[in-house]
């Protein structure tokens, strides 16, 4: 059994506990938040989303007793396009709790990052202030996946679809997802090739697609190679939770386009 087997299994015990103790009239979250979307696609340099990341099966403890709030608010301040919060507690320690702080005390959009398989899922990530939420195409059949992308876009949520090769990139077009995230890690063995991106993007060249590249990202030098092939963001987690000074990590990561340069 893979990582990824490990946490779907544990994701189905919780949406079965979530569908007992889980009122979406709990929290509902009055931030009215950009859309990612349309702020990302129009930009000249490379948006950063900044993850609060306490933990991961690959890396350990990364950073468990981070304050989320400080932490998200330092990525703001900094410049991130966006913020994501890992709310899976079994393996990454996160949690609503921490998805909820953030959402009230940032403004830029927000991914709800967990391993979404429910509709419910996403009924609580938007109700603790997420504006976007991940699904990832390895983890259900395509016929689910349409029905919760479909699910989340009529609530008003932006869809990070998240994919590993090629045939789930053509899955991605399939489905009509406009935010695709391809990432460097192998979900299964938790290794990571920058040179995922630069093979699957072929396949993404539609100029409505927003290209987000994900994993891998520690030096300027690695943006630009994903800037190279069309991303125009960046999804950076262990990074910038050890960086002893993020605005100057935000800094070298977020890259002038080179069309943008050559417009000039």
């Amino acid at each position: 059994m893979t990582i990824l087997d490990k946490i779907i299994q544990q994701k189905k015990i919780e949406v079965q506990d979530l569908k007992v103790i889980y009122s979406n009239q709990e929290i509902k979250s009055t931030i009215k938040r950009p859309s990612l979307y349309e702020t990302f696609i129009n930009s000249e340099k490379m948006n950063v989303i900044a993850e609060v990341k306490r933990a991961s099966p690959s890396k350990g403890d990364i950073n468990e007793q981070v304050d989320p709030i400080v932490q998200a608010q330092s990525y703001e301040k900094a410049g991130a396009g966006a913020i994501s919060v890992l709310t899976d507690r079994e393996f990454f320690k996160g949690s609503m709790a921490d998805l909820a702080a953030v959402a009230a005390n940032v403004n830029v959009p927000l991914l709800c990052k967990d391993f979404m398989i429910d509709e419910v899922q996403i009924d609580a990530a938007r109700d603790h202030g997420a504006s976007v939420i991940l699904l990832i195409a390895a983890a259900l059949p395509e016929a689910r996946l349409k029905e919760l992308y479909e699910y989340a876009r009529s609530h008003h949520l932006d869809v990070l679809f998240e994919v590993h090769d090629e045939q789930e990139a053509e899955m991605a077009l399939r489905i009509g997802a406009r935010i695709v995230g391809i990432n460097n890690r192998n979900l299964k063995t938790f290794e990571v090739d920058l040179g995922v991106t630069e093979r699957v993007a072929r396949l993404l060249q539609d100029e409505k697609i927003l290209l987000i590249s994900e994993s891998g990202m520690k030096t300027r030098a690695n943006v630009e190679r994903v800037e190279n092939v069309g991303a125009k963001a960046v999804l950076v987690g262990e990074t910038l939770m050890k960086a002893p000074n993020i605005a100057e990590t935000m800094e070298e990561l977020r890259i002038p386009f080179q069309q943008a340069v050559k417009e000039c």
